[in-house]
């Protein structure tokens, strides 16, 4: 005797059950860095009728089109970077570490399920989740979605680094710096890549979005088989076509406009050139893989050297502390070091500091 399919539908079941609606769930998580096109591929996905979570982040003057993120997403992510002290943009290989200690904690797993399980009830079968944050929080959000029977597909939206940069100088608070913004696209990227080896994963790269957005998007609808893309009609597909906006491309720029140390572009550039050959056709190959790794190490190793050689920074930001009158009259040491250079000090020596200095922040 044959036995059946697990997945299969007993003969006896009650007509409720054959009708479960965990059934053909899908998710698609946007992920990569801000300003690389990520809200662009969500409301597109949005238009051809996948369900992004209500109520959305406010459409600004960064992002007129909208962002396409659930509110609800982006205050669960603000409030799990303050838990473990990271920043959206952080440039420390360690923050990864950091973030990673949440994954199992359960009230914490038990809270993002009942969410999205409730999405999956209001919005129907196919979701889109998006979120320059949610790279931190892979791991927490792959199960929330195995625990509400969803299969999940993961796109990383590629733009030049340099474009990346110079978009967030512009549109965000500048005090980060050019070099902090590299260093945190490197992180970041390489995260991403890596974490989502061996899942259902896609690479576009923003160029090509705006060019024709047809092909990189019904590509998804084929390699995650989204009924919402395959099927989309003629109305659906022109407001995707009003949607796009190719000008929406407003940065331009190259490193000769960029002030970063050679060690750090090199890696930059070079990290870059690899993930572009991912969205190519047989370009996601174990060499291209092996040459990220590479660039992983290198990077890690180029933070840790940045760390120890500023240390008496840290150092001298704590002693000068001491000083009569620094917390009332004047900016402590600390707040009169560039922040790209307080983003290179490792965790503990801020921690360290912060401590003796008195401030829990």
């Amino acid at each position: 005797m044959v036995d059946a399919p697990l997945d299969a539908p007993r003969l006896d079941a009650d007509p409720a059950q054959l009708l479960d609606t965990s059934r053909g769930r899908r998710i698609v998580f946007v992920v990569g860095s801000g300003r690389s096109g990520t809200s662009t591929l969500s409301g597109s996905l949005q238009a051809l009728g996948m369900h992004v979570p209500q109520p959305e982040v406010v459409a600004d003057e960064t992002n007129p089109k909208g962002f396409g993120e659930p509110q609800w997403v982006v205050d669960l992510h603000d409030e799990l970077l303050r838990r473990a002290n990271v920043a959206v943009s952080d440039a420390r290989p360690s923050a990864w570490f950091e973030t990673g200690k949440l994954t199992h904690v359960e009230p914490l797993r038990r809270r993002m399920h009942e969410w999205l399980e409730q999405q999956f009830v209001e919005g129907g079968p196919e979701l889109v989740v998006k979120d320059p944050r949610l790279a931190w929080f892979l791991g927490l959000w792959r199960g929330a979605a195995m625990r509400c029977d969803a299969q999940p597909g993961y796109v990383t939206m590629l733009r030049p680094v340099t474009e990346v940069v110079g978009s967030k100088q512009r549109y965000y608070d500048a005090k980060a710096g050019e070099v902090n913004r590299t260093a945190a696209w490197v992180n970041m990227m390489l995260h991403c890549e890596r974490s989502t080896r061996e899942s259902a994963r896609a690479f576009v790269r923003y160029h090509d979005l705006l060019d024709d957005w047809t092909v990189p998007v019904f590509g998804l609808g084929q390699q995650f088989d989204l009924d919402a893309v395959k099927s989309a009609a003629a109305n659906d597909i022109r407001r995707v076509h009003q949607f796009v906006d190719p000008s929406l491309r407003r940065v331009r720029i190259t490193w000769d406009e960029l002030e970063v140390p050679k060690r750090l572009r090199e890696i930059a550039q070079e990290t870059w050139e690899a993930l572009d050959r991912l969205p190519d056709e047989g370009g996601d190959t174990p060499q291209v893989r092996e040459t990220l790794d590479q660039l992983r190490a290198a990077y890690s190793e180029l933070y840790e050297e940045a760390a120890a050689l500023s240390q008496s920074t840290a150092m001298a930001a704590r002693r000068e502390g001491f000083g009569e009158g620094v917390r009332s009259t004047q900016k402590s040491g600390a707040e009169r070091i560039p922040h790209w250079v307080r983003a290179l000090v490792p965790g503990f020596l801020r921690r360290g500091a912060r401590k003796v200095l008195g401030r829990a922040r």
